[in-house]
């Protein structure tokens, strides 16, 4: 065993000297440098397009053709032809150094401003003669940029984006007193297949702010109406030159405002993740204020290009659904006084930034972390999408099949809920069953004679053994169908036979509260329903809404009180866009987003719509449903989950019956689940709780199924290889074998099974095999490596020389130095400044609500790796 050590500690020593150099920091920064781009001899040979295996992904290099710029500030522009059908751009990986490039800035438009080879974009001509749309910056080093999953920004002809317009500003070109060529670039990673979300840049820029020399403080405030469809902030960038202390923007919707983002803008420059959840909706305000100080300054200080010059910059990357995007807004209005009086008062507290400050922020730590608690090597890491954490943990649904433990007498289960202390709500039918003869062609119940259900149709069930707390509904109702709560835990149900809609108070037995609709009388006006299905109530307003059904198709808004305020649906045109439901069967309120969403059973889709106007907002539609949606519910927890369950089409089984779980921004599918101890019949509602666990209601087998978690399922008993065993302790016996010595095969506790003793130790060797025997055949392979390694040690040396190891040594030594080498010359304004030529920013960083990093981008790349590019390193001057 002693020689077993020694080998691996000697083969480890051996691979630090030759692999450790390329592994730290330092070195991985510099592949990434020295990686960025061939030389100039190289730059025609390398801008080709490359198209992956499948030939729906591809990408597309574009870079300057080997310039040499003769003065500093030079801004050269090179056009590239967008692919005429629509693709999406869904990640950017530039190519260039900051020693060489001051930034570059990507635009997209109908009509670049020169078909040249490349041009001077900095003085009269500049970089599209239409709208140029920013897609993408770059600069100081910045990693790459990749957007959130099922977001692109679509280019093509149908986008108004037929080419590409890459803008390089060349700060200071002492870099170029070798007279080298430069081919920076970037390279889009496309997509032809379509993305349900499209991104988009809204800027809100000051344009006469006037800093005074010696002022204190001076506020440069933007701010302007929205009137276009809703927009989804993901991530915001701040941007001022030296004077910007701190620039925040805001959402002011009713008087009340939102935080979007808040920054300082001397911290690099990147786009960070949102502060919260927040839309933008038609009628809402978007402003934006820059705090600036003019303190040590002797001459008054103008918005402009140059690094002398100011700017108020504040960017917010949304996306919006596919069918409604806009690419590319701004904003350069002036704040109105009155307005700006109530931002809050954080907007006005500069955010101090010490070089330590900085440091940690390039290496992951927050403005205000101690550094004492934080680990030595942790890297700056976006946050995760939160949906992306649940994907990361494998999460997945399963039945809990010993679910109820008592026995539950139900009819038809036709709607779930909760109520506030999540007890489970079940609304059933009892003993009369929704069947060919219950209605005629009027939608007239046909056995009103038999009177109303006996038994109780509203049961409180506890959630972990499933036993009934509480029954009302006795002799009410006659066809059951939807059932709600709200906030102070009043039930509202529907009557399909009835054509009512019920609010119950507290106290269940008595009187309704509310009645709504004509007993047995449809109809189609404000004052009558037909089968409503299901009703949803604001948290906030009381506001409910009413699905109205099988025979109106419409969706119908009242007050608290119960007064009719508007109707949308039943194959009307509103709001922008003709709604046609066919059925509508479930509601979800969406209380983060004040969205309202809806099973459109027959069309099999779930259209969301804004509540308080019914602007339609999007469509989530699969496949996979099959052609009907029966129930929809919602949890704001990881950014926002939509459950979802299917049923059988009339045209017959289009799809297996099961539950969908999916991303409520990007409406993609991340898991799919169905019952083990039996099939769904009719899968009728749906509920959600917060912590996930999810229950169906079947109409057919008039049953109730609970789903948890996969990680919660496995504390539930299961037998493996015909012996009982409980998961949980088995996995806890697996973690401490990792965490300490493991125990003797007699000190383990008697009620562990002898199969999972065996399980959690290292097998002895069989009797009989010599030690040195094993011994042996365990040095062989590390004999094998270790000459591998010399042999490549050799080869390194004879093909670089003796010098290889101080080479390594004094380009880290460099590349720090390149790290903390100036920012140099002024920014370019663009299509605002200078003729229009495209507009120019400092420090962009990379964009990421993807998850912890960058994917792997090449075959040499290493998770670890791309981490170490997650932000650029500190400048010692801040001189754009």
């Amino acid at each position: 065993m002693g020689s077993l050590i020694c080998s691996i500690v000697l083969l480890s020593l051996i691979f630090q000297g030759n692999c450790l150099g390329s592994r730290s920091p330092l070195s991985v920064f510099k592949r990434y440098q020295e990686n960025y781009w061939p030389p100039s001899n190289e730059c025609a040979r390398t801008r080709r397009s490359t198209v992956s295996p499948d030939a729906q992904n591809f990408t597309i290099n574009i870079g300057m053709p080997g310039v040499t710029p003769e003065a500093s500030d030079s801004y050269f522009c090179i056009s590239v032809r967008a692919p005429r059908e629509d693709t999406y751009i869904v990640d950017f990986q530039p190519h260039a150094s900051m020693n060489t490039v001051h930034h570059m800035l990507l635009y997209g438009c109908r009509s670049p401003f020169s078909t040249d080879n490349y041009w001077d974009c900095g003085g009269v001509q500049g970089t599209c003669q239409d709208t140029a749309n920013i897609m993408y910056a770059w600069a100081r080093d910045a990693p790459p940029t990749k957007l959130p999953r099922g977001v692109g920004f679509k280019v093509g002809s149908d986008a108004g984006i037929t080419h590409f317009v890459l803008q390089i500003h060349y700060g200071d070109i002492a870099a170029f007193r070798d007279n080298h060529k430069d081919c920076s670039g970037v390279s889009l990673r496309m997509t032809s297949k379509p993305q349900p979300l499209i991104a988009g840049m809204y800027l809100l820029m000051s344009v006469d702010t006037v800093i005074p020399p010696g002022k204190n403080v001076v506020n440069a405030d933007i701010a302007c109406m929205y009137r276009k469809y809703p927009i989804y902030p993901f991530a915001f960038r701040t941007h001022t030159h030296r004077l910007g202390k701190v620039v925040s923007g805001y959402r002011v919707r009713d008087g009340k405002w939102t935080l979007i983002g808040r920054q300082s803008p001397q911290l690099p420059q990147a786009f960070y993740p949102v502060s919260s959840a927040v839309d933008i909706r038609y009628g809402d305000t978007i402003a934006a204020r820059c705090v600036f100080t003019g303190e040590g300054k002797t001459s008054t200080t103008y918005i402009g290009s140059t690094s002398a010059d100011e700017m108020c910059n504040f960017y917010i990357m949304y996306y919006m659904d596919a069918k409604q995007a806009i690419p590319y807004m701004s904003c350069m209005q002036g704040g109105n006084n009155d307005m700006f009086r109530n931002i809050p008062e954080e907007a006005n507290i500069p955010i101090p930034v010490s070089p330590e400050e900085m440091m940690m922020m390039m290496h992951g730590h927050g403005p205000h972390t101690d550094p004492k608690v934080v680990k030595e090597d942790s890297v700056l890491q976006q946050p995760k999408r939160e949906e992306e954490e649940v994907l990361d943990q494998g999460y997945h649904l399963e039945e809990m099949t010993n679910w109820p433990g008592a026995d539950l007498q139900l009819g038809q289960v036709s709607g779930l809920a909760l109520d506030s202390n999540n007890n489970l709500v079940i609304f059933h039918r009892g003993d009369h069953k929704w069947g060919v003869n219950s209605f005629d062609n009027q939608r007239i119940y046909q056995q009103q004679g038999s009177g109303p259900i006996q038994q109780s149709t509203i049961l409180v069930v506890n959630p972990v053994k499933g036993k009934v707390l509480g029954s009302s509904g006795r002799n009410l109702f006659y066809m059951p169908h939807g059932i709600s709560t709200d906030t102070n835990d009043n039930y509202w149900v529907t009557d399909v036979a009835l054509h009512q809609v019920f609010k119950l108070g507290k106290n269940r037995e008595e009187k309704p509260l509310l009645v709504l609709g004509q007993a047995f009388q449809p109809g189609s006006d404000t004052r009558h329903f037909c089968q409503p299905t299901d009703v949803a109530v604001d948290p906030v307003s009381g506001n409910f809404y009413v699905s109205d059904g099988y025979c109106n198709s419409r969706i119908m808004k009242f007050s608290p009180e119960g007064k009719y305020i508007m109707q949308w649906g039943a194959g009307s045109a509103h709001m922008h866009r003709p709604i046609q439901f066919n059925v509508p069967h479930s509601l979800a309120f969406v209380p983060d987003r004040r969205e309202l969403c809806v099973a459109d059973r027959e069309n099999g889709r779930i259209q969301c719509f804004i509540a308080e106007s019914g602007e339609f907002v999007k469509e989530i539609k699969h496949n996979e449903f099959g052609g009907e949606v029966f129930a929809v519910s919602y949890v704001p927890e990881h950014g926002g989950l939509m459950y979802t369950v299917n049923g059988e089409s009339i045209y017959g089984q289009l799809a297996p019956l099961q539950g969908f779980m999916m991303n409520y921004s990007s409406g993609e599918i991340l898991d799919t689940f169905s019952p083990d101890s039996q099939d769904f019949r009719m899968p009728h509602d749906i509920v959600v709780t917060t912590d996930g666990t999810v229950y169906v209601g079947d109409a057919t087998t008039d049953t109730v199924l609970k789903f948890v978690s996969s990680e919660k399922a496995e504390h539930r008993s299961v037998k493996k290889d015909g012996i009982e065993v409980h998961e949980i302790e088995e996995t806890e016996t697996i973690i401490q074998a990792k965490l300490k010595p493991q125990p003797k095969a007699q000190e383990l506790p008697n009620e562990i099974p002898q199969e999972v003793k065996k399980k959690n130790l290292v097998k002895p060797a069989t009797p009989g095999v010599s030690p040195a025997i094993i011994t042996t055949l365990l040095l062989i392979p590390l004999v094998v490596l270790i000459s591998i390694a010399a042999f490549i040690r050799w080869r390194k040396t004879r093909m670089y020389g003796e010098g290889t190891e101080k080479l390594e040594s004094s380009s880290s030594g460099g590349i720090l130095g390149k790290l903390r080498g100036k920012g140099s010359g002024g920014l370019n304004l663009g299509n605002f400044f200078a003729s229009h030529k495209g507009y120019s920013r400092k420090g962009f960083d990379r964009l990421s609500t993807e998850g912890s990093d960058h994917e792997k981008d090449d075959e040499e790349a290493t998770d670890s790796e791309t981490e170490e590019y997650s932000a650029p390193q500190p400048p010692v001057s801040s001189s754009s």
